[in-house]
C-alpha cells in the first residue's frame, strides 16, 4: 500500500510505501472483506453461543458463583441479634447484585470491551486509540490506517473534543491515568490471591460440621493440598480446564437454586419482602455504624465481578450475558433467600450457614460439589490474572516474561508460568497465615472496592470520548455507580486492620514493579530517541559507511520506530565490519487487541538505494504473540521483496507521467507553431524533474533525464527498472542465503548524576533488578542462539 500527502503546490507528494505481507489490496476489497468478516461475525450459530455460554461458567462466574459459602458469615460475624437485620441485609445483597454485576457489568462495561477484550487496561487501550495519552510516544501516522485502529472523529467544540485536549494538555494528566489502570489491574492480581484462598477454606470447612473435633490446622492442609493442585494444573490451558470445571459450576448453580426455593418454601416466605428496597434504609437506620461497617460483609456477593470483565477475552460477550442473566442471577438470588429464611429461624448458625441449610439426605454430594466449586472458582481470577497481566506486558508495563498460548483456536487463552508459581506462593502464604474466612474477606472487600472505583472512572472517560453519550447519561452513570461503590468504599476503609491490608501490600508490590519498568521503560525510550543517529551522519559515511560490507544480512533490533538508534553507531565505531544489507527491526505493540497478519509489517528505505539499508516494523497488539511468528523471518523477507517491487513500480509510474504529460505539451505547442524536425519525438525540459520517495529519516533520490522522449523513452526507462529490480531481489536473496545475524543491544540504564532521589532509586536498583530478572530479549524475539550478536552499551538516562 502506499500513502501519499498533498503538498503545497496542490501535487501529490509521496509519503511513505509500507507493504503488506502477501498483496496490495484494493481499498474496495478490503471494505468488501471487514463486511464479510462483520457478516461472518453476525453468523455464529446458536448451538456454539449455548456452548461458549456454558463453558463460560466454568472459567468466568466460579469466584462470583462462590460467594453464598461465606457471605452472611462475614456480615454478621457476632451473630445476629434481630431478624429484620438479616431481612436488611439480604435487601443489600439483592440490588448489590442486580445494579454492579447484572446493569453495570454485564450490560453496560461489557459493551465497553476492546473487540472482546476487557479488563482495566484493555479500557486503557480504548481510550489511547481516541487521545493521544499513551506515555511512550511510538505510535506512527500509519498506524491509524489499520483495520484494528478504530478510533472517531472529534467535532471541535464539542465536550468530548475538550476532554480529549483536556487530557492531552499536560503530560501529569497522562501519567494519572496510566496510574489508575496500573492500581486497578494490581487490586485485580491481589483480588487474584484471596479469591482461592477464602473460596477453598470455606469449601474444606464444611469437614468439621460431620467431624467437630478435627483441628483449624487439619482444615488448612487440606484447604493448601487443593490449593497447590489448582495450580498445577494451569498449563493444560483454559479451554480443557473449562470443560472440566463448567459441568461441575452448572451443577452447583442447580444446586444452590433449588436448595435455596426449599429453604424459602420450609422456613419463611417472609425474606421475598426483601425486594423492597425500603428494607435497606430501615437497616442502615437501626444499625447505625454497624450495619454500615457489615457492607464489608455483604460487599463480598459481588466480588468475582471484575474477573467476569477482565475474563471477555476469553468467551464472546453475548454468551456471557446469556449465561449470567438465564443461570447465574437466579441460583444466586434464590441461595441467598434460602440462606436468609434458614438464618431467621436458626440465628445461632451464622457461623457455618451455608452448610447448616443443606438437607441432610444431600449432604455430602453438595459438599463434594461445594468444594469443587471453590476448586474452579478459583479459575476465574488465575484467569483473568493472567490476560491482564499479558496486556500491561504489550503497553509496556511489565517485565518481560514467558507467555504460552493453550489453545490453538482461541489465542487469547494464555499461561503465564512465573505469574501462576507466584499466585501460588502468595495464595497458599494467605491460607496458612490467616487460617480464617473473616479476615480473608475483609482483605478481598477492600480489593474489590478500590477496583470498580478505578471502572467507573474509566468508563466515564469511554462514554464521552467513545460512546459520545449525551450529558445527563453520563451524570446518570457516575452518580449510581460513586453512591453504591463509594458507599462499599467507605466501609471496607473501617475493614483495613481487620485483614483489609492484604490486598492493599500486594497490590503496592505489583504497583511498583509495573510503574518502575513503565518509568524505566519511557526514560530508556526518551534516551533513544534525544541519541539516535542523523540522517547526514550516515549519508556522508558513504555507501560502505566507510566500514567493509561483508555478505549476509543484519538485522539490527531497536525499540525506536523511527530513525537509526544509537547502539548502530557504538557497533560500527568499535567494529570494522557492517553487512551488506542491514536492517533495522522494531518489534511495536499498538494499543489495538490484534494486528492482522496480512497488516503486520511496515517497510522503508533508510538511505539511497546503493546503501542497502531498511527499516521493518512489525507491528502487534496486545492479544499477539511475537514467538507464535515461526516464519517470522520468512514473512519479513517477502514484505521487503514485495517493498521492492512496490517502489519500482512507484518510480516507472511517476516516469510514465512525465513522458504522457510531455506528449500534451508537444501537442499543445505544435498547434501554435510547427515544431522543428529534429524535435518531432523529443521534449526538453527546461529543469531536472527530480522525484523523491520519503520518509522520516529516509530519503530515496529518483533521477529522471533530462530529455524524456515522448515515446520511446518510457518503454527503455521501464525495462531498466525491471532489470534493477530484479538485481536488487537477487542481491538480497544471495544476501539471505550467506547467512543472517542478529544484532541485539545489551543496554545498562543508569540514571544521570544529579538526578533526584525517586529517579536514583527507580533506575538504579528497581529497574536494573527487574531486568536483570526479567527473559533475555533474544528469548522474547525467538532469536536463534548461534546467530545472536549482543552489543554493549551504557545508557545514562
Amino acid at each position: 500500500m502506499v500513502s501519499r500527502e498533498q503538498s503545497s503546490d496542490g501535487t501529490d507528494k509521496t509519503n511513505s510505501v509500507w507493504v503488506l505481507d502477501h498483496a496490495i489490496d484494493n481499498p474496495m476489497d478490503q471494505e468488501a472483506g471487514k463486511l464479510r468478516n462483520t457478516q461472518r461475525e453476525k453468523k455464529i450459530s446458536t448451538l456454539l453461543l449455548l456452548r461458549l455460554a456454558f463453558q463460560s461458567l466454568g472459567v468466568v462466574f466460579g469466584d462470583l458463583g462462590t460467594s453464598p459459602l461465606y457471605v452472611f458469615y462475614n456480615t454478621f460475624p457476632n451473630g445476629v441479634n434481630d431478624p429484620e437485620d438479616v431481612i436488611g441485609a439480604l435487601s443489600v445483597i439483592i440490588y448489590s447484585l442486580t445494579l454492579i454485576p447484572l446493569i453495570k457489568y454485564i450490560f453496560i462495561v461489557s459493551r465497553a470491551n476492546d473487540s472482546g477484550q476487557g479488563g482495566t487496561f484493555a479500557l486503557y487501550s480504548l481510550l489511547c486509540r481516541h487521545a493521544n495519552i499513551k506515555t511512550i510516544p511510538n505510535q506512527d501516522r500509519t498506524d491509524e490506517e489499520l483495520t484494528t485502529y478504530s478510533r472517531s472523529i472529534f467535532v471541535e467544540h464539542s465536550f468530548a473534543a475538550k476532554t480529549k485536549r483536556w487530557l492531552e494538555g499536560r503530560r501529569y494528566r497522562k501519567s494519572i491515568l496510566l496510574i489508575l489502570v496500573i492500581i486497578g489491574s494490581c487490586m485485580v492480581i491481589g483480588d487474584g490471591i484471596l479469591t482461592p484462598a477464602i473460596s477453598v477454606l470455606s469449601a474444606a470447612g464444611g469437614i468439621k460440621l460431620d467431624q467437630p473435633k478435627m483441628s483449624d490446622e487439619v482444615v488448612v492442609l487440606v484447604s493448601v493440598i487443593i490449593l497447590v493442585g489448582l495450580f498445577s494444573i494451569q498449563h493444560y490451558g483454559t479451554d480443557r480446564i473449562a470443560w472440566l470445571c463448567a459441568p461441575v459450576v452448572f451443577l452447583w448453580f442447580v444446586l444452590i437454586g433449588g436448595i435455596g426455593i426449599i429453604n424459602i418454601w420450609k422456613y419463611d416466605t417472609h425474606v421475598l419482602k426483601a425486594f423492597s428496597p425500603v428494607y435497606i434504609y430501615l437497616y442502615f437506620k437501626k444499625g447505625g455504624i454497624n450495619g454500615w461497617t457489615s457492607l464489608g460483609g455483604t460487599m463480598l456477593s459481588i466480588t468475582g465481578t471484575e474477573a467476569v470483565f477482565a475474563d471477555l477475552s476469553h468467551f464472546p460477550v453475548s454468551s456471557i450475558q446469556i449465561a449470567f442473566t438465564v443461570v447465574v442471577f437466579p441460583a444466586l438470588l434464590l441461595a441467598y433467600c434460602g440462606q436468609a429464611a434458614f438464618l431467621i429461624r436458626n440465628p445461632d448458625h451464622v457461623v457455618d450457614l451455608f452448610y447448616r441449610s443443606i438437607p441432610e439426605s444431600i449432604y455430602w454430594p453438595v459438599f463434594l460439589v461445594a468444594t469443587a466449586a471453590a476448586i474452579v472458582a478459583s479459575q476465574a481470577t488465575i484467569s483473568a490474572t493472567f490476560s491482564l497481566i499479558k496486556q500491561a506486558l504489550a503497553l509496556g508495563c511489565f517485565p518481560r516474561v514467558k507467555v504460552v498460548h493453550t489453545s490453538k483456536k482461541f489465542l487469547q487463552q494464555i499461561y503465564i508460568p512465573d505469574i501462576n508459581w507466584v499466585l501460588m506462593i502468595l495464595c497458599v502464604a494467605v491460607t496458612a497465615g490467616f487460617k480464617n474466612q473473616t479476615q480473608i474477606g475483609n482483605a478481598s472487600g477492600t480489593a474489590v472496592a478500590v477496583v470498580m472505583l478505578v471502572t467507573t472512572f474509566l468508563m466515564i472517560l469511554i462514554m464521552i470520548l467513545v460512546w459520545r453519550c449525551h450529558w445527563i447519561l453520563v451524570v446518570i452513570f457516575t452518580v449510581l455507580s460513586l453512591i453504591v461503590e463509594g458507599t462499599y468504599f467507605t466501609a471496607v476503609l473501617f475493614k483495613v486492620n481487620q485483614g483489609g491490608w492484604v490486598p492493599l501490600a500486594i497490590a503496592g508490590a505489583f504497583f511498583i514493579i509495573m510503574y518502575a519498568w513503565h518509568y524505566g521503560s519511557v526514560k530508556r525510550y526518551e534516551f533513544e530517541m534525544h541519541s539516535k543517529v542523523s540522517m547526514a551522519y550516515i549519508l556522508g559515511l558513504g555507501p560502505s559507511l566507510g566500514l567493509v560490507r561483508v555478505p549476509g544480512i543484519g538485522l539490527v533490533y531497536t525499540e525506536l520506530a523511527r530513525g537509526v538508534p544509537p547502539i548502530f553507531s557504538h557497533f560500527i565505531t568499535n567494529l570494522p565490519a557492517i553487512h551488506s544489507v542491514v536492517i533495522f527491526v522494531c518489534v511495536k505493540y499498538l494499543p489495538v487487541y490484534t494486528v492482522p497478519v496480512e497488516e503486520r509489517f511496515l517497510i522503508r528505505r533508510i538511505g539511497p538505494k546503493n546503501f542497502h539499508m531498511f527499516r521493518c516494523v512489525a507491528r502487534y497488539g496486545y492479544k499477539d504473540l511475537h514467538k507464535k511468528d515461526d516464519d517470522f523471518e520468512e514473512k519479513l523477507f517477502e514484505s521487503l521483496h514485495m517493498f521492492v517491487r512496490v517502489e519500482y513500480l512507484m518510480e516507472e509510474c511517476s516516469e510514465s507521467e512525465i513522458s504522457f504529460c510531455g506528449q500534451q505539451t508537444q501537442q499543445s505547442n505544435s498547434e501554435e507553431c510547427p515544431p522543428n524536425d529534429d524535435d518531432n519525438n523529443s521534449l526538453t525540459l527546461s529543469s531536472i524533474v527530480d522525484l523523491t520517495i520519503s520518509s522520516v529519516g529516509s530519503i530515496v533520490p529518483v533521477e529522471s533525464p533530462v530529455h524524456l522522449n515522448a515515446r520511446g523513452s518510457a518503454t527503455s526507462n521501464r525495462g531498466n527498472h525491471c532489470q534493477n529490480e530484479l538485481n536488487e531481489i537477487e542481491f538480497l536473496s544471495c544476501c539471505r542465503a550467506a547467512g543472517i545475524v542478529h544484532i541485539l543491544g545489551n543496554t545498562v540504564v543508569k540514571a544521570q548524576r544529579g538526578s533526584n532521589l525517586f529517579k536514583l532509586i527507580t533506575i538504579n536498583y528497581v529497574y536494573a533488578l527487574l531486568r536483570k530478572m526479567c527473559r533475555e530479549n533474544s528469548a522474547i524475539f525467538n532469536v536463534p542462539h548461534e546467530s545472536l550478536l549482543n552489543v554493549g552499551q551504557v545508557f545514562y538516562v
